[in-house]
């Protein structure tokens, strides 16, 4: 019955855990000369990121964490 419990909450956990993950949308895509970036929005903020970038932030890094500034291209 323990375990039960136990495992009730560690499903929880990860349900919150991933509800509290930072959204992130991809409003646009650019490949030029073998190379790609994204515009994506965070939070309400638009950022030009790169592939590597891209999959930190949707991993559930946020943008303060990777140092992003806000994109001006709008």
């Amino acid at each position: 019955m323990a375990s039960s419990v136990a495992s009730q909450k560690s499903k929880r956990a990860a349900v919150r855990k991933a509800l509290d993950r930072h959204k992130v949308y991809i409003t646009a895509q650019r490949f030029s000369a073998g190379s790609y970036s994204a515009r994506v929005l965070v939070d309400g903020e638009a950022y030009w990121v790169d592939e590597f970038r891209l999959s930190q932030l949707q991993q559930g890094l946020s943008p303060a964490e990777l140092e992003l500034t806000p994109a001006t291209d709008d």
